[in-house]
């Protein structure tokens, strides 16, 4: 018989096993491969962000930056009356946001649920978390400042409340629906009410997270520049009256730096290295209390 008239050997199923894993093993590496020169590549843009807000941020941090009103063109000055009025905004905002946010969220995850207000409600905050914030700045503009002919905190409170509320109420759900039904199910074995298994069990046991996500978001809103440019403006004076311009840190940074003269340089580099330092650290706490629960 002609040598060349014989059948070519079957693989057996390991050399096929082995063959598998062999292409499986090769395009694991290839993705990881990738997956970390996509890392390196963002730490690298994000390492060079850093230095140089650093290296230009620390030349401008003094005192007078803390205790002094933003000043004239080439003159000393500081960014008091921003930092100020970027602190009373956020709070504030935060203030009005943050139980309108727990509140819808506890309803979603506990009362509503497949409900068809729970479906718009979802579908209204899925928007709002994907809105441009210029858009709600504009929106609020022409609800509130066009209709009282001027510009307010009070207008950027709102702006800054309605970017804090959606954040908060989709933390809130999620939070709430990780919640083993257990634990609600032993509580209304008891005849505990709905009411307070909702305040002494699920939200306490999911406080950690609720409180991520408040932090979110007001990492979140401490840099936003668009909404208030619509709503607060501006103010290089000192001011407590919410119905008047006011300044703040974002809104001051985004007119220093757009400027020619280099007293306002170095506070809008000043203004960026503080606003840097805040959010990271909100984002780092926010980390630490997820690792904690």
């Amino acid at each position: 018989m002609n040598s060349s008239s014989v059948a070519a050997p079957v693989p057996s199923s390991k050399e096929k096993r082995a063959s598998r894993f062999a292409k499986r093993k090769l395009i694991n590496q290839i993705a990881l491969a990738l997956s970390l020169a996509a890392m390196s590549f963002g730490l690298f843009w994000l390492a060079w962000i850093l230095w140089e807000t650093l290296r230009l941020g620390l030349s401008g941090i003094s005192l007078a930056v803390f205790t002094e009103m933003t000043p004239p063109p080439n003159d000393a000055g500081g960014l008091a009356n921003a930092l100020y009025g970027s602190f009373v905004m956020v709070a504030l905002a935060t203030l009005v946001g943050t139980p309108i946010g727990i509140m819808a969220g506890v309803y979603l995850a506990e009362y509503g649920m497949k409900s068809r207000l729970a479906s718009v409600t979802r579908f209204v905050n899925d928007i709002l978390l994907s809105a441009p914030s210029i858009v709600i700045g504009l929106f609020v503009y022409a609800v509130i400042v066009a209709q009282v002919k001027s510009f307010s905190a009070a207008a950027g409170i709102v702006a800054l409340a309605l970017i804090v509320i959606p954040v908060v109420i989709r933390t809130t759900e999620n939070m709430l629906a990780l919640i083993p039904a257990g634990l609600r199910e032993a509580a209304y074995a008891l005849g505990t009410p709905k009411y307070k298994v909702i305040m002494s069990i699920t939200l306490r046991a999911a406080r950690a997270g609720v409180v991520t996500g408040i932090l979110l978001a007001v990492a979140r809103i401490a840099g936003e520049t668009a909404p208030l440019l619509f709503t607060a403006l501006s103010n290089q004076f000192w001011t407590n009256d919410l119905r008047e311009p006011m300044a703040s840190l974002p809104v001051t940074i985004f007119k220093f730096a757009m400027s020619p003269y280099e007293n306002w340089q170095k506070l809008a580099w000043a203004g960026v290295l503080i606003i840097t330092v805040a959010v990271l650290a909100l984002n780092i706490l926010a980390r630490v209390l997820t690792r904690q629960k």
